[in-house]
């Protein structure tokens, strides 16, 4: 196995753990919505030693405020969209096809932005990381691109 084709493992390794973090909180949405998503939420703070009044404890606890089932179903859906395509990229990626590397160089471009304006509101090392990380496979995913394509024109 050549490195290009061991890091494309990796890559795809990353996006199926991506796909399947998000569905694992699709699955915990859906679990809620015959609960009382109130007191669940509450519970996990308790759980966990969180002070409820303090910063991220209380936008949770707010957050769940305005979920009804119709929105956690749509929360719901949408998680299954985004691990979906994650899961598709994955496989593409896993099997070196040439569309994977254009679709995963540019649905990780379309968060460059997202990540560089979260940074701009404060710069946490989760973010930092997040971003880094992104940069690195966006940058990956295009020289591979570009090698490929080169390589195309030589021959």
């Amino acid at each position: 196995m050549n490195t290009n084709t061991a890091a494309l493992k990796t890559v795809a390794v990353f996006e199926a753990l991506k796909g399947s973090a998000v569905l694992l909180a699709a699955i915990g949405v859906v679990s809620l919505v015959h609960e009382d998503a109130q007191a669940v939420i509450e519970d996990i703070v308790r759980n966990f030693h969180l002070n409820p009044a303090s910063r991220y404890p209380r936008i949770l606890l707010d957050a769940i405020n305005s979920l009804n089932s119709t929105r956690l179903w749509l929360l719901a859906a949408g998680a299954l969209l985004y691990a979906s395509i994650r899961f598709v990229e994955a496989y593409g990626l896993w099997h070196e096809l040439a569309w994977a590397e254009w679709f995963g160089a540019i649905s990780g471009s379309i968060y460059l932005p997202i990540e560089v304006y979260e940074l701009v509101l404060g710069i946490t090392a989760v973010k930092v990381i997040l971003f880094l990380g992104n940069l690195a496979i966006v940058a990956f995913l295009g020289r591979t691109l570009y090698h490929d394509r080169r390589g195309r024109k030589a021959s």
